[in-house]
């Protein structure tokens, strides 16, 4: 079933993003800036920016995305934990983490659901969005199905595709397959090599109800050419 989309509704569904380790203070004022001017959804951000870019979306409806045991997921369930909290601490109000994919590989579901459970009930207690990176590239269709089952199981408000830095990013086939098999409680996150407004409508259309890109502008810019083109104000996905 469509449903029609204007300009700004999918500038809500945008997680503008700059997760480079070498970002500088100007780098995260324009990125704030530039969400605050087309009215994205988040600003996805390392985790230790948090204090500085909710300090300059303060009084905005533009949330900061910090990103934990980020890009390799590598840490502890404690030290997750310690960092969500430290996020938040700091004005945090969105969290996307890694799992461990070590675990993953090693098919200790028992370890990855303690740890969705408990990284997800800090996000629940302080009343802020989950969102769980499987980093599909690693992962078998096996193995993603066995996470779908227990994000389905533990509700948190997003799984998501890729970090963006491992050897492959979201793609139509898994956002579908994710969709299709975490429930109606959790939706789906699509991040990693977006680049063009075709692959970001098609991650919408595939069941995407977020989309973390860096190239946010020129795909809207994109998408509003073609509603002028069309003539209308709004598309059908």
């Amino acid at each position: 079933m469509s449903r029609r989309y204007t300009l700004d509704n999918l500038a809500r569904l945008v997680d503008h993003t700059n997760l480079h380790p070498d970002a500088t203070e100007e780098d995260m004022r324009i990125l704030c800036e530039q969400a605050k001017e087309h009215h994205f959804k988040m600003v996805a951000i390392n985790q230790v920016q948090s204090a500085f870019c909710s300090n300059l979306l303060a009084g905005t409806d533009i949330d900061t995305g910090a990103a934990i045991a980020f890009p390799l997921g590598q840490t502890s369930i404690a030290a997750k934990v310690f960092e969500t909290r430290d996020a938040l601490d700091n004005g945090a109000n969105e969290i996307d983490y890694v799992i461990n994919l070590t675990r993953a590989k090693a098919h200790d579901w028992n370890y990855l659901q303690d740890e969705m459970e408990r990284i997800v009930a800090v996000c629940n207690e302080a009343n802020v969005p989950s969102k769980v990176i499987f980093e599909n590239c690693f992962l078998t269709e096996e193995e993603k199905l066995a996470l779908c089952d227990i994000a389905q199981r533990v509700r948190p408000t997003f799984v998501k595709t890729s970090t963006g830095f491992g050897k492959g990013g979201a793609t139509v086939e898994d956002v579908r397959l994710m969709k299709e098999n975490v429930g109606a409680n959790v939706q789906v996150k699509a991040a990693g090599g977006i680049r063009t407004a075709d692959a970001f409508l098609d991650m919408v259309r595939a069941g995407a109800t977020r989309i973390g890109c860096s190239a946010g502008i020129p795909i809207l810019e994109e998408i509003a050419r073609r509603m002028e083109a069309d003539g209308h104000t709004y598309m059908e996905l």
